[in-house]
């Protein structure tokens, strides 16, 4: 294998790709990056895999000789890394897995291993695949992520459902203290790829891990590419593809919760006020917040039409900040989480917001108002008296 490329082209796909290595391998191959060349294409592929989460990007090169070996991702990261701009020379001795990185700053020598032993990654052969556009993708992706369980005995909330419809998208995380839905459409997919993807699309719904979906976020940010995301699914796997990268996960299996029975669909309050403002009020008398409950008690005045927040904390001190809102309904104090009322707020894309509820104990819902379909359920905390 002989090839050159750019540092800037290597650094980029090689950190890229060295997200899905495992920090503790089964197996040493898998601390492997595996680097591809092809003389033909002219063109360098680099894929890592943990045999959960899989990664393959590539990217154009001048090949002089095809071939293939797997290197140490850390090691390969940290000496490119520092590399100066400029070309780099990649070869490795024939019949050894040696490899010679060259740049105009020096020589170095990493030593690797065969493909022999680096698995490959799933490829889905049956059922067609289904054309997402990524705008509307990452759009899901940021008002549900945030929402995932970071529990792994509560395995399937480790990840998002996603439901794909015949015209939109729908995007859920819970970690059963709070519940993000996001609606958005297809409308933006490419339009010669459009008839197939929206015209006789098949409904179905697939729960994606939460890591994996972070890093399709990072990987279509990258390239900021208006081209289609490319969805194909199969029995406990999924496969995403974008122009030259492809990202494999397995699938989360079990039944996810029935999130559409826990919204409420009356309700006999209702506040509607300045997202930032609130957020801002939020952030700064969270520093009081007592650490072990990080509660914030809000009280809703209809009367005055002012939404007031305190904490109160025997260590540190206490706080109160109070804004103007327009107001539905009856008085009523209720308590939260301070950061789950921060991570909704964050993620509903709007100046202004509306927040619908009941009673004190029951679930509350936060909305945009214009913008994005989302909704935002979270669950009070009791106040204790």
């Amino acid at each position: 294998m002989k090839l050159a490329c750019t540092q800037s082209d290597l650094n980029t796909n090689l950190s890229l790709v060295s997200r899905a290595v495992p920090s503790r391998p089964t197996h040493p191959v898998l601390a492997n990056v595996k680097l591809e060349a092809d003389k033909q294409t002219q063109r360098v592929s680099l894929t890592a895999f943990d045999l959960s989460l899989g990664i393959q990007t590539s990217f154009p090169a001048t090949v002089e000789e095809s071939g293939n070996l797997t290197l140490p991702a850390k090691l390969l990261n940290d000496i490119v890394s520092r590399l100066p701009d400029g070309e780099i020379t990649l070869d490795d001795e024939a019949g050894e897995a040696n490899c010679t990185l060259r740049s105009v700053s020096g020589k170095y020598n990493v030593r690797g291993m065969g493909i022999e032993d680096f698995p490959e990654l799933p490829v889905i052969e049956n059922g067609e695949a289904t054309y997402l556009p990524t705008a509307a993708f990452i759009e899901g992706l940021r008002g549900s992520l945030f929402a995932t369980s970071p529990d792994e005995t509560k395995q399937v909330l480790t990840g998002v459902h996603l439901v794909v419809k015949q015209d939109s998208l729908e995007f859920a995380a819970t970690d059963g203290h709070r519940l993000a839905v996001v609606e958005t459409t297809h409308q933006n997919a490419d339009s010669e790829k459009e008839d197939r993807s929206t015209s006789d699309i098949e409904e179905f719904e697939v729960t994606v891990p939460a890591r994996a979906l972070r890093e399709l976020e990072r990987m279509v940010g990258m390239r900021q590419s208006a081209e289609s995301l490319t969805l194909h699914i199969d029995q406990g796997q999924v496969v995403f593809e974008l122009a030259d990268q492809r990202l494999t996960s397995r699938t989360l299996e079990g039944q996810y919760p029935n999130y559409r029975q826990l919204i409420p669909r009356q309700f006999e309050r209702q506040v509607t006020l300045d997202r930032r403002q609130l957020l801002s009020a939020l952030e700064r008398i969270a520093v009081l917040a007592d650490q072990k409950n990080n509660l914030v008690k809000c009280t809703i005045d209809s009367v005055n039409q002012q939404v007031s927040l305190s904490v109160e904390s025997q260590d540190i001190g206490s706080g109160r900040e109070s804004m103007s809102a327009q107001i539905s309904g009856s008085d009523i104090e209720i308590a939260f989480n301070v950061k789950y009322l921060m991570d909704g707020l964050k993620a509903l894309p709007a100046s202004e917001i509306q927040i619908q509820l009941n009673a004190a104990t029951s679930p509350v819902i936060l909305t945009p108002l214009g913008g994005l379909k989302m909704t935002y359920l979270v669950m009070p905390v009791q106040i204790r008296t």
